[in-house]
């Protein structure tokens, strides 16, 4: 037998509440929905662990002076024109400047190029050095007025010519002129001389046997110099 219809009332049965499920039995449904993304972000982790544990630690280095900018010969400079830079240590010798007051009023002794690393024998102070390998020589030109035109870091070929006459004798080639200090209580030109009878020596660098030769020939030739590349 059917119901009877009850006024006022809804024959329709009432709806179905849903049930939240419990918080864990959420989680792990989205972890089940998420599992390959999960697999593969944890892979990725893994990954980069590995390589950074076998990613060899960087090489060691040491700061030394290096120039600025490019450095003329002969002059002087200051403690703005040397950068510290770090090297692997195998490239750094070991005569190596590494503070900026060991530069300041010293000149390199030929054009230096910007990013130069620094030695000693690079540079000139009060005792006229030259490169490695080579010594200094005092030598008085037949023409004082040639002297006076040769700027440090000039290269020159020394030539004696005889006063009788004849071929003349290449005693040096490439020498390297340096920087003279102006002697004390003179005032004068690049190389310090005073303009009298006497000119001053240009101070080079030369190889000990043609230190020598330039010797041998100052006592019975005149000496010229020869600019060269």
């Amino acid at each position: 037998m059917l119901p009877l219809d009850v006024p006022g009332t809804d024959p329709r049965p009432a709806p179905l509440t849903p049930v939240r499920a419990p918080a864990a039995l959420r989680l792990r449904g989205a972890l089940w929905r998420w599992r390959f993304a999960l697999a593969a972000a944890c892979l990725g982790l893994a990954a980069g662990a590995v390589v950074h544990a076998l990613r060899p630690a960087p090489p060691p280095t040491v700061p030394v002076l290096v120039l600025a900018a490019d450095a003329a010969a002969g002059a002087p400079l200051a403690v703005d024109d040397v950068v510290v830079a770090r090297l692997n240590p195998d490239a750094v010798p070991a005569d190596a400047l590494t503070a900026s007051d060991e530069v300041a009023g010293a000149a390199p002794v030929v054009d230096l190029p910007a990013r130069q690393l620094l030695t000693p024998s690079l540079l000139g102070t009060g005792t006229p050095t030259g490169p490695d390998g080579t010594v200094v020589a005092a030598v008085r030109l037949d023409d004082p007025g040639v002297a006076a035109l040769l700027a440090p870091g000039a290269h020159v070929d020394l030539v004696a010519a005889r006063p009788e006459g004849g071929p003349g004798q290449t005693v040096a080639r490439r020498a390297l002129v340096l920087p003279a200090p102006a002697p004390a209580g003179r005032d004068g030109g690049l190389l310090g001389g005073s303009g009298g009878e006497d000119p001053p020596p240009v101070l080079v660098a030369v190889a000990p046997d043609e230190a020598v030769r330039i010797a041998e020939a100052s006592a019975s030739a005149r000496l010229v110099a020869v600019v060269v590349p």
